[in-house]
Parts: structure tokens; sequence; C-alpha cells
């Protein structure tokens, strides 16, 4: 798309002026709203079913098309939030929208244990539960893909990053929608896009600064800031970020660090878009278009 639709500038500008109020718009921007959200029970659409399943130390939801699921592959999702964020509503809405793009895969999304009473390397312990639980139930590694947002977009490399250097196989392939890859914040675009980002910009005092998870480990770890792992042997990756964001770095790096290591890359960078437009699902021309492009992976990677 070679410019920002008007819906798209629109919806940016809005969340723009939210974020820029004294008094919400700083519970936004450090997540403390986010922490202490109260949302409505989800309902699950009539053509889909979800079952919840209690794991140790967390729960998930695997849902699934009632006609005609897909039996080939699964989707594992990883929710953003910045490790201080429960899973919401919209990532269930994000699954039902993962199962149509590929046309019926099963989706397990999980509520992983978050920081500040849950810090490293508590998230990835639980993502690397739930790729266990899959293979259990009869997934092999390679019919797995692994969708992750922001802090699960990093989270998801954490995860193929432990599982190489344990010796066991990798998933089929990566999502990868604003990766939080770098916790350093040392990337162009945190300076770059200060003043643009819609969602964390003109302040220090927000989320991406946040080192509640990072707690008193390296941030450049690996299993922490992915950024500055290696990518040898990675499944295929689409990788999708916002031209304003202030995380527009991590993308890029870890775009160009896994091709530059022999992975097979779809790296898009959309116009005028903000952290996680995808959000905006089918309101908007650019998120629509992200969705496109993600069963368009799919389809590409699965071969149907």
């Amino acid at each position: 798309m070679a410019e920002v639709s008007t819906r798209g500038r629109v919806i940016r500008e809005m969340i723009a002026h939210v974020t820029n109020d004294n008094l919400i718009g700083r519970k936004i921007k450090t997540g403390e709203l986010r922490k202490k959200l109260i949302e409505p029970k989800w309902h699950c659409p009539d053509c889909f079913q979800m079952e919840e399943i209690t794991m140790p130390n967390f729960t998930m939801e695997y849902l699934s098309r009632k006609e005609k699921p897909r039996k080939d592959y699964v989707i594992l999702q990883l929710h953003g939030g910045g490790y201080i964020g429960a899973m919401r509503n919209a990532y269930r809405s994000f699954a039902g929208l993962y199962c149509e793009a590929s046309k019926g895969m099963n989706v397990l999304t999980i509520d992983y244990r978050v920081a500040p009473e849950h810090p490293y390397p508590a998230a990835l312990e639980d993502a690397v539960a739930a790729f266990g639980w899959l293979k259990k139930a009869g997934w092999h590694s390679r019919q797995i893909i692994v969708a992750g947002d922001s802090a699960g977009g990093g989270l998801a490399l954490a995860l193929c990053m432990y599982l190489k250097d344990h010796n066991r196989k990798l998933p089929g392939g990566l999502i990868l929608m604003s990766p939080w890859a770098d916790l350093t914040a040392s990337g162009p675009s945190y300076e770059d896009n200060y003043e643009r980002d819609p969602l964390f910009g003109n302040t220090r005092d927000s989320l991406i600064y946040n080192k509640d998870y990072v707690g008193d480990n390296d941030t450049r770890h690996p299993y922490i800031s992915p950024m500055f792992g290696e990518y040898w042997g990675f499944p295929p990756m689409l990788i999708q970020a916002g031209e304003v964001e202030m995380l527009l770095s991590d993308s890029v790096g870890v775009a160009h660090k896994a091709k530059q290591q022999g992975v097979r890359v779809r790296f898009h960078i959309y116009k005028g878009m903000f952290h996680v437009f995808q959000m905006g699902m089918m309101l908007m021309p650019e998120s629509k278009a992200a969705w496109t492009e993600i069963k368009r992976y799919f389809e590409v990677v699965t071969g149907k």
C-alpha cells in the first residue's frame, strides 16, 4: 500500500489523542491500564468451539472450527502485552482470524505468566511447555506454526532459540507482528520515531522501558532480547511492522540478521502504521491487508 489510508490515519490520530491524555494516556503507555483491565466474558462465535486447558502454571485455550478443521497444521499463539499484561479478548478474536486465514487450523493461545510477579524465565518456560503439550497431543514440530505480536513475537523467537539450543526440532513457521526483540531499546527507531509513535512516543515512562520482566538478568540475553541471538536453521518467517512505531528497529534487525543467516523471510513495513496495527482487524485497509498477507503466508508455507 503506497500511502496510508484515510481511515488508517484517522485511527492513528485517535490513538495519539487518547494516549496523550495526562491521566488515561500514561496508564495506557505504562501498561497499567492493561494490567487492571476487566473485560466481559468472551462469547465464542457459533462456527468455533473453545476448550480451556489447565497447565501446572498457566492456562490455555484451544480454538477449533466446528466444520472442516485442518488436521495437517496447528497454530500456537503467544500474545503481546510487554510481558506484564495477561491475555485479553482481542487475542481470542485474533485466534479466530488465524483460524480463518489458515483455512481451518486449530489455534492454541496460552495465558502465560507475566511480570512483575513472574519475571523471566516464566513466560519462556510456559511457551516451551505449551509447545511440548502440542507435541504430546500428536503434532510434529514442523506442523506447528508459532504466531506472536509484540512481546509475544519476541517470545516466539526466544522459544525457537531455546528449542535449537536444546537440540529439539523447531516449528514449521513463524508469524511475527512488531516483535519486541530488543529490550535494550537501542535501535535507531527508538529515537527516530520518538515523536511519531502514537502508542509509546513522547515519554520514557512506557512499558517498552519496563524492566520488570528482565529482573536481574542480562537484557542482551538472546532468550530475553532475541535480536542478539542466532537464526541459523530457523523456519520461514513473516514479519510485519508499522512505519512510525518505536520498535521498528527490532523488526528490521531481526529480518536482516535472519536473512543473512539463511532464513526465508518476508518482511513488510506498513506505511504510516503503528505498533500491532493488525488489532484493527477488518476496520482499516492496512490491517485487512496484513491479514491477507498472513493468509498468503499460510498458503506458501503449507502448500495449501
